[in-house]
C-alpha cells in the first residue's frame, strides 16, 4: 500500500515538474516537409507544413528540454540552437529531421552546458524563411 502511495506521489510530482515538456518536442514533430522551387534563391527549398496542434502553440509560452548547441559567432551571445537529441545525433549529423531543432534567443546569456537543459519561452514558427529554423524560442529563460 504504502509503496503503491510512493510510486503515485512520484508520478504526479514528476508531471508537475515537467509540465508540458515530454509532449512538446513530440507535438512538434507533426510537420510535414514540401519541396518547392523558391524564385529569390533559384533552387529548390523545404518547406515545413505545420499542423494545426503546431500552429496553436505559435505565439504561445512552452518549456521544453533539450541539448545546446552553441552558435553565438552567428547572432550573438544570447543566441544558441536547441536540439530534442544530444549534438552526435542531433539534425546536423544525419540522425534526425529539422523538427528536432530550434533557435533560441534568450533574455540573458545562457552559459553553455553539455548536459541537457530546460527552457522556457514564446515560441515562433517560421513557415517561409529557409535560412533559419522551422521553430523559434524568443525570450527565453533557463528553467530549473
Amino acid at each position: 500500500m504504502r509503496r503503491g502511495v510512493f510510486i503515485l506521489a512520484l508520478l504526479i510530482s514528476y508531471s508537475i515538474a515537467y509540465g508540458q515538456d515530454p509532449n512538446v518536442w513530440k507535438t512538434l514533430s507533426k510537420v510535414e516537409i514540401k519541396t518547392k522551387f523558391n524564385e529569390s534563391l533559384g533552387f529548390h527549398v523545404e518547406y515545413p507544413i505545420f499542423s494545426d496542434e503546431i500552429k496553436a502553440l505559435d505565439g504561445k509560452e512552452i518549456t521544453l528540454s533539450g541539448f545546446m548547441m552553441p552558435l553565438a559567432e552567428l547572432r550573438g551571445e544570447n543566441y544558441f540552437v536547441l536540439s530534442l537529441l544530444p549534438f552526435n545525433n542531433c539534425f546536423f549529423c544525419g540522425g534526425a529531421g529539422p523538427e528536432t531543432v530550434m533557435e533560441v534567443f534568450s533574455k540573458k546569456q545562457i552559459d553553455f552546458t553539455e548536459k541537457k537543459i530546460k527552457v522556457k519561452g514564446k515560441l515562433t514558427i517560421n513557415p517561409d524563411d529557409p535560412m533559419r529554423l522551422m521553430y523559434i524560442l524568443k525570450e527565453a529563460v533557463l528553467v530549473d
